[in-house]
């Protein structure tokens, strides 16, 4: 009789994937901007977030970016995610953003700009130092603790 796999203890990256993007789409919001779209698919790939600033005296958007969201465990291979972001990578977050455009047109004008947000992601066992936890830039989703490493704005441009 054949045996089954054994379920991992550790949870599948999309499960902490997914609370990433939605602890960086919290972060965003308290930052003033607006949620467009989470996990925006097309042919080419996915925009983990697409996010719109505005000014207060204008009711309308005035730039928007394109997030691309990294969490990571410790002792990761990538520098937190920074190695992941390939020019082919970049290349495809780029044609992905022209797809997002070309499905919202009212959009195509504005500036647009990529991000980057890398999220440190440690499963918690035992005791919390709550002294570590601001609800800011540091969180506890889950039972995981999920710390905002770097936030870089207009990370990369696609020549």
């Amino acid at each position: 009789m054949a045996s089954r796999p054994r379920p991992s203890q550790s949870s599948p990256p999309d499960v902490v994937g997914a609370l990433g993007e939605a602890f960086i789409a919290r972060w965003l919001q308290r930052q003033g901007w607006t949620i467009l779209h989470q996990r925006w698919h097309c042919r080419w790939g996915e925009l983990d977030l697409v996010i719109g600033q505005s000014q207060p005296e204008l009711p309308q958007l005035t730039a928007i970016a394109f997030v691309e969201v990294k969490t990571r465990r410790d002792r990761n291979w990538d520098e937190d995610g920074k190695l992941a972001l390939t020019h082919q990578k970049q290349t495809k977050l780029w044609k992905t953003a022209q797809s997002y455009l070309l499905a919202h047109p009212h959009l195509a004008e504005l500036p647009c700009r990529f991000d980057v947000a890398l999220v440190a992601c440690q499963k918690l066992s035992g005791s919390v130092d709550l002294a570590s936890i601001n609800g800011d830039t540091t969180a506890i989703v889950k039972g995981y603790q999920l710390t905002i490493q770097e936030y870089l704005p207009d990370a990369f441009r696609v020549e």
